[in-house]
């Protein structure tokens, strides 16, 4: 892994900004020399400080393995570019190959976790650490996380704000729709700018 990010740093107080739009996310995991990605379509902002986030990953995945066991996971943002990859990562298990080998993917070195994060047609990422949650870590298949670093394409979030328009539509965030169809964020519009 490349340890310079081309990423600006986000402040962590705008952290939760990067997935309150409700987009398809990229989970990134590593414990030892075992690392994995895999497609998640349901996360939120739970807490604004510090940053707390909540995603769905099922507890039989390789990925919730591998989190248990590093009690740390990243969460990037996947653009349009990056739809076919998301897809891709989403319908095969890393226990039967490793991703990153198997679709090329090239990972940047998170800043405080050292945690794989993905760039190439990403909006932006999260390093998180693991929140237990003892009596539902069996359960249930949500886990709660702390942000602890976070970075974005300054081309499509800065100065804590989205910023959707055609001169970046390959950075729109998905959002997936079931059976590999995904709407991609359209071109913002400012409240009252519409008439009316």
């Amino acid at each position: 892994m490349d340890t310079l990010s081309r990423f600006k740093p986000v402040a962590l107080e705008h952290a939760s900004r990067l997935i309150n739009h409700g987009p398809t996310v990229l989970i990134t995991s590593s414990h030892g020399a075992r690392h994995n990605v895999m497609a998640a379509a349901w996360s939120m902002p739970v807490e604004f400080t510090p940053p707390r986030i909540a995603v769905v990953i099922d507890k039989k995945t390789f990925t919730r393995e591998l989190i248990h066991a590093s009690g740390t996971f990243g969460i990037c943002v996947p653009g349009a570019a990056a739809m076919d990859l998301t897809f891709a990562v989403g319908s095969v298990s890393g226990r039967d190959a490793d991703k990153f080998e198997q679709f090329g993917i090239e990972a940047v070195r998170g800043p405080v976790l050292g945690l794989p994060m993905l760039e190439q047609g990403i909006a932006a990422w999260m390093e998180c650490k693991l929140i237990p949650e003892k009596q539902t870590e069996d359960a249930y298949d949500t886990c709660f996380c702390e942000v602890v670093s976070a970075a974005a394409d300054p081309r499509v979030f800065n100065g804590g704000h989205w910023i959707f328009d055609e001169s970046n539509r390959d950075l729109h965030t998905i959002h997936h729709l079931g059976a590999g169809n995904f709407a991609l964020a359209s071109n913002a519009v400012k409240a009252g700018t519409l008439g009316g």
